[in-house]
């Protein structure tokens, strides 16, 4: 699954296209990526003004946007050092995209799946509860969204965590709006992890129209364990997949 996936759902761009973004980018991938191990040194500037052929300025720019994210930490005299995981800006979307081009992390998808048990089942739960007319058609289209997509696995997927995100904004809860990378995170991930068609899951999206029906029947307590069971079963498939 391309990262570029994500920046779409998400509907940004991604970095801007400049060059002190780009190898920002580069440099940020491989921090994930586990080739620079948190506190080795990166190479120096004239290293890597070499090897992305660009100026000191755009090293020193690039560095400064990893910094910002946690990534990295200058210290005169010594060089710049990859920070331990815990330092990490991990909600930042780079940061999430970035996962993506990396080898599967069992720790990092572990904790994705236990944020979203934390609260999708509560914000199901605050969508039967709270939700606007138009929020039910919104969660209805993306449901049926998901009951007739033809297309790629990345379009399904698509489809997927627009429900998903549907039903966060049926909530009608502000910091809920920050889970929606989290959940798109997850879905791209488990489905790199799983490698199959999760449309060949013939419980998936059944499961889905039953969350959905919940919330328009305004059922806080069967949506709420409706979502709990659909995701504690994705947890599980993916533990399978997952040593």
């Amino acid at each position: 699954m391309s990262e570029l996936i994500y920046y779409d759902l998400k509907q940004a761009a991604g970095m801007a296209p400049s060059l002190s973004t780009q190898v920002a980018r580069e440099l940020g991938r491989r921090i994930v990526a586990g080739t620079y191990v948190p506190g080795s040194l990166i190479d120096d500037e004239t290293a890597l003004t070499k090897r992305y052929q660009v100026s000191k300025v755009v090293i020193r720019d690039a560095v400064k946007i990893l910094v910002s994210k946690g990534l990295l930490d200058v210290r005169r005299g010594i060089g710049t050092k990859v920070r331990s995981r815990n330092h990490w800006v991990i909600w930042d979307d780079d940061v999430l995209a970035w996962h993506l081009s990396a080898p599967p992390n069992k720790d990092f998808l572990r904790q994705l799946m236990d944020v979203r048990l934390a609260f999708e089942p509560k914000a199901a739960r605050w969508a039967a509860e709270r939700a606007t007319d138009e929020d039910i058609v919104e969660i209805d289209k993306a449901c049926f969204r998901m009951e007739n997509e033809k297309g790629s696995v990345e379009d399904y997927i698509v489809a997927d965590a627009l429900f998903h995100r549907t039903v966060l904004l049926a909530a009608r809860n502000e910091f809920l709006k920050a889970m929606e990378g989290v959940i798109y995170s997850a879905l791209l991930v488990s489905i790199r992890i799983t490698n199959r068609d999760p449309r060949n899951n013939a419980d998936s999206i059944p499961f889905h129209r039953a969350v959905y029906n919940a919330i328009a029947s305004r059922d806080g307590d069967l949506a709420e364990s409706l979502t709990q069971e659909l995701l504690s079963d994705a947890k599980h498939r993916l533990s399978e997949k997952v040593t």
